[in-house]
């Protein structure tokens, strides 16, 4: 059986450098997303030209930047993360391997052998967030999950994330009494008594 070996990680895209190239409709989606989950993510958005609601969205974020020109090299300096979308496969190829030489992580849309990194499903409530990635296989099946995790995710549980969080500040004894104690009283979550 073929198994998932991607290694999920939750950045702070607030203190990284973000490059998007391409500002079409996969520009636009791949911008949405990652706004919706870290609005206030550096990011710029290099295209010759853009979809007028990825202007749009842009205007409500102030630290997304747009930059009407094509592809330069140069434009890959102090990055951290890029994402490639433009409809021309050449100019996408060619941000992937310059970003394999500079060991930049790399997304090329829709071409999994050119992706360092996957864009999953995302669930957020609070400070509770559950990345979902179907190995870049079935995007669908990762949505549907999305939508179950949203529906069955209580809408309180920042709450009692939080008040956790406070009790644990509280905690008295070495590292182990502490996971003992914390896992005695999240129990519940796992739905057996």
């Amino acid at each position: 059986m073929e198994r998932n070996e991607l290694y999920p990680i939750f950045l702070k895209l607030h203190q990284l450098d973000v490059l998007i190239v391409g500002g079409g409709n996969v520009g636009l989606e791949k911008l949405s997303f990652m706004l919706k989950s870290s609005p206030n993510a550096n990011v710029e958005v290099v295209a010759k030209q853009f979809l007028p609601e990825l202007e749009a969205l842009v205007e409500k974020h102030p630290s997304v930047k747009l930059t009407q020109s094509k592809f330069k090299k140069k434009m890959l300096k102090k990055r951290h993360l890029v994402i490639a979308c433009t409809d021309n496969l050449e100019v996408n190829k060619r941000v992937y391997d310059l970003c394999r030489k500079k060991h930049l992580i790399c997304n090329i849309a829709d071409t999994p052998p050119l992706c360092d990194y996957y864009l999953g499903g995302i669930v957020t409530k609070g400070n509770v967030k559950i990345a979902i990635s179907t190995n870049g296989k079935s995007p669908t099946t990762a949505k549907r999950l999305r939508e179950f995790f949203e529906e069955i995710i209580p809408d309180d549980i920042n709450k009692m994330v939080e008040n956790l969080n406070e009790y644990r500040k509280t905690l008295k004894g070495d590292f182990q009494e502490k996971v003992d104690k914390m896992n005695e009283i999240t129990q519940s979550l796992k739905g057996k008594q």
